[in-house]
């Protein structure tokens, strides 16, 4: 079952935002990228209040992702991707990015805090961020 709503159509947009952000990372790693996603839809909190559906989500500005000025987003959702969408749409999550809403890919080590959120841990080059429960109880 569904944690947030969708449709095929944003499955895909899904599948494609978690492939543009974090092919390199493997498999887990767009699973991950995938939990910010799902996380944020779910969130009524902080900068996540108005979004509402994963394409909210996927093209929220300000504060939404990268990969979206870029043209490997644009290309077609393939199957793994595809897949690996609908895992964390029925929920499936992996730490660090369990209650993440945000991640980045710093230079050096993850910094402790990052726009005042917390570091959750680091998985191969992304960096992951929680708020706190009593700051989005929505996300946990």
């Amino acid at each position: 079952m569904a944690v947030i709503p969708y449709n095929e159509e944003e499955v895909k947009l899904l599948a494609r935002l978690i492939r543009a952000e974090a092919e390199g990372e493997g498999n887990l790693g767009m699973l991950m990228v995938g939990n910010v996603g799902v996380n944020r839809v779910r969130a009524d909190c902080l900068d996540f209040k108005n979004i509402r559906s994963i394409r909210d989500m996927v093209f929220q500005s300000p504060g939404g992702f990268e990969a979206v000025q870029k043209g490997y987003f644009y290309q077609a959702a393939r199957g793994n991707e595809i897949n690996l969408a609908r895992r964390v749409i029925r929920g499936e999550r992996f730490h660090p990015a369990t209650n993440a809403l945000w991640f980045f890919k710093p230079t050096g080590d993850c910094p402790p805090q990052w726009y005042n959120q917390w570091n959750t841990g680091r998985y191969k080059s992304h960096c992951f961020y929680a708020p706190t429960y009593s700051d989005c109880p929505s996300v946990y």
